[in-house]
């Protein structure tokens, strides 16, 4: 037990480990949410939202006579450790629970209590000093300091997801300059279409995800409106008048982010529409990007009974019993990513949709499934870039063999011998084994010099007259 010090709150006393910087409400979430194992110091820019939110309601109740200015400079250098990436190892709750985010508002509550006591020579525990509740949760409640939190972790969030788009459009659309030359088939509904170079196959890959930006980051801007100020249930009970215009621009100031106060507390508190459409883009990225994968997997099917048409990097042996197989790994784990995303996206949905009178009780789930989508498709955009797109490489000779081989290059005769003698020599090729070009030739269709000028790949790669 000398290991241990004794707090107390509403249920009694509980012993909390002395070298703790968190107190007796985190503990009791440790011990009862034992529920997914990703823990709260998994997210550190959620960490830094919590850090962000204290901050500025420090400054608040500062400038607006509520705490003293020794108080407040401590608590604010505190929330500057924690904004450095300090004191992330005392947020060891998982992030779904039970109580609407209480237990992660107490444990930030908790920690920058005890680290300002540290500061002020004070025993951790010696909350007469500097009180979790009065001090650092002065003028505010979990049912506004929590979602703010969330909502400026989920801007940080954004930010990077944002990155890693672009860094993978840039490396497809590299790819799209390498293979500029590439004559190959398109293909609709898995069959023979018409010619397009392999390059500007990948190039619109790249233009696929490029629009993902803009939607991520539209998107994102709904979560600059907050709703600091309304305390329990957006009434602003036991928050001084103006602290919630205050407190948005503080936050605005500390963070450098457009945020601004909510111009009805009592909507905002139980509102979680904005998660609801954000984590919408999240799913629009990842079947976009489910899509992607499946093309690297057919196009690189193979390697005698398939596509061929690209390789992919080998990455490890694909069998445990058929030699010399080397499987598709990366865009197969990219897929699950995606199923895992677009499953996450209707927990948000049920989560939002639980709300009910003037709070939505879900926001953990809620949070913690947007979260991880983001962490998840952060990690697979990594991973995708550099262990498969980066190493693609052409088989150049297989793709041309198919343009020439194709009953598909057909379709660019239309306009010259009509729909219906294509359709005749299209039948007949199919039937008899015969070139396309051939047959035409031995119908007495067009001469051998226009025909040379009509099917010549490159010419059917644009519009034309």
């Amino acid at each position: 037990m000398e290991n241990y010090r004794k707090e107390s709150d509403l249920l009694g006393e509980l012993s909390v480990p002395v070298n703790a910087y968190y107190g007796v409400q985190t503990q009791r979430a440790i011990e009862n949410f034992k529920i997914s194992g990703q823990l709260l110091s998994s997210y550190p820019e959620f960490i830094r939202g919590l850090a962000f939110v204290k901050k500025a309601a420090a400054k608040t109740n500062y400038e607006l006579g509520l705490l003293d200015e020794q108080l407040y400079h401590k608590i604010a250098e505190v929330c500057d450790e924690l904004l450095e990436g300090q004191l992330h190892d005392q947020f060891p709750i998982d992030m779904i629970q039970g109580g609407a985010g209480t237990s992660v508002n107490m444990n930030a509550n908790e920690v920058i209590a005890n680290r300002v006591l540290e500061k002020m020579g004070k025993n951790r525990g010696d909350y007469q000093f500097c009180s979790p509740n009065d001090h650092i949760n002065l003028s505010q409640s979990t049912n506004d300091a929590y979602p703010t939190a969330i909502k400026l972790a989920l801007i940080q969030m954004n930010q990077k997801l944002v990155e890693k788009v672009k860094t993978t459009v840039s490396a497809f659309r590299a790819k799209g300059a390498e293979f500029h030359d590439v004559l190959k088939m398109g293909r609709t509904q898995l069959q023979d279409a018409v010619p397009m170079t392999l390059g500007q196959e990948f190039e619109a890959f790249a233009a696929n995800l490029q629009e993902d930006i803009e939607k991520l980051n539209n998107n994102a801007k709904l979560f600059v409106e907050v709703n600091m100020g309304a305390t329990a249930i957006g009434t602003g009970l036991n928050a001084p008048l103006g602290y919630a215009r205050l407190c948005a621009e503080n936050l605005a100031e500390i963070t450098g982010l457009p945020i601004v106060s909510a111009p009805n507390l009592v909507e905002a508190t139980p509102d979680t529409g904005s998660y609801v459409i954000y984590s919408s883009a999240t799913k629009r990225l990842a079947v976009k990007l489910s899509k992607i994968c499946n093309d690297l997997r057919l196009l690189s099917s193979g390697p005698r009974a398939g596509l061929f048409e690209i390789n992919l990097p080998p990455m490890q042996p694909g069998s445990s019993i058929m030699p010399g197989k080397v499987n598709p790994v990366i865009p197969e784990v990219v897929n699950q990513v995606c199923y895992k995303v677009i499953g996450n996206d209707l927990t948000v949905t049920f989560a939002a949709e639980a709300g009910q009178l003037q709070l939505n009780v879900m926001e953990p789930v809620l949070s913690h499934a947007i979260m991880e989508n983001i962490q998840f498709l952060c990690n697979a955009l990594d991973t995708l870039r550099e262990k498969c797109i980066v190493g693609i490489t052409a088989n150049k000779e297989v793709c041309l063999n198919m343009v020439k081989n194709s009953i598909g290059i057909v379709t660019a005769l239309n306009p010259y011998i009509g729909y219906k003698n294509s359709t005749v020599i299209a039948k007949e090729a199919l039937e008899s084994g015969k070139s396309v070009y051939d047959l035409v030739l031995e119908h007495g269709l067009l001469t051998r010099e226009k025909l040379d000028d009509i099917l010549d790949p490159k010419n059917m790669l644009q519009p034309h007259k």
